[in-house]
């Protein structure tokens, strides 16, 4: 099985998810590291809005859906939106398959990373930055 890492530091959240569900689709194993500098393209204040909006609807304890408040599970969960059915079948297998990092784990210290090409000038903001104002 082929493995990739990728440094998520500066790419757009929805690329790379698209990236990360084909990859893991044709049976790659994926490592994400860096997952809190991933970044939201927008206006700051709507993105911060819309991601506490999407928390407060979060159900009960019993039903869902749940929205995680630590950034490398926002990562994780755009990219499981990106599969199809995580619940079973190739999209599951899909998904076991990819790990994501905040940081860069000891493992992967010395590892040559693969970096996805990033937008020059645009209003942004990071998904560390999301994640603390949930």
């Amino acid at each position: 099985m082929e493995k990739i890492i990728i440094d998520a530091e500066g790419i757009v959240l929805g690329r790379l998810a698209s990236f990360v569900a084909k990859q893991a689709l044709e049976g790659k194993e994926i490592s994400i590291v860096n997952s809190e500098k991933a970044i939201i393209t927008g206006n700051r204040k709507n993105i911060i809005e819309k991601y506490q909006k999407k928390r407060k609807l979060g159900g009960t304890a019993q039903k869902g859906p749940y929205y995680d408040k630590p950034s490398y599970m926002i990562l994780k969960r755009a990219i499981r939106g990106m599969l199809p059915d995580h619940r079973n079948g190739i999209g599951r297998t899909a998904f076991k398959n990819i790990k994501c990092y905040e940081g860069i784990p000891n493992e992967f210290k010395n590892s040559i990373f693969m970096k996805l090409k990033s937008p020059e000038k645009i209003n942004y903001i990071d998904i560390k930055e999301v994640s603390k104002n949930l």
